[in-house]
């Protein structure tokens, strides 16, 4: 599993790619056909409002994309907030997955 962190419009700390790192490689627990995971910190064009948006985005087995975003004055927070948003679409996805062939298919059917 590869994590990519790049940024725009800003030079990107050691520690908070570090911390990016760190944080989006635990996604790996919740699913583990994750194959590669990009992490994209923008300090937008508007001067006024100093934010910063971080994109995740998560690509899984059979071409299966996961996207996070989060806009907010802290990086850390905003990497926080994307990795949680993550954590319960590739959680909600692993439970499909798991119960995709436990169905019941045949209850409407009587045998009698």
């Amino acid at each position: 599993m590869n994590v990519v962190v790049s940024s725009r419009h800003m030079d990107l700390t050691p520690a908070l790619k570090a911390h990016a790192e760190e944080k989006a490689g635990k996604l790996v627990k919740y699913f583990d056909r994750i194959q590669e995971i990009e992490v994209i910190i923008d300090h937008g064009k508007d001067d006024k409002a100093a934010m910063i948006e971080v994109e995740i985005i998560v690509n899984a087995e059979h071409k299966k994309e996961f996207v996070g975003h989060h806009k907010h004055a802290d990086g850390y927070t905003c990497i926080n907030e994307c990795v949680d948003k993550l954590e319960r679409q590739v959680s909600e996805h692993k439970k499909v997955l798991r119960n995709r062939k436990h169905t019941d298919h045949g209850a409407t059917i009587r045998h009698d």
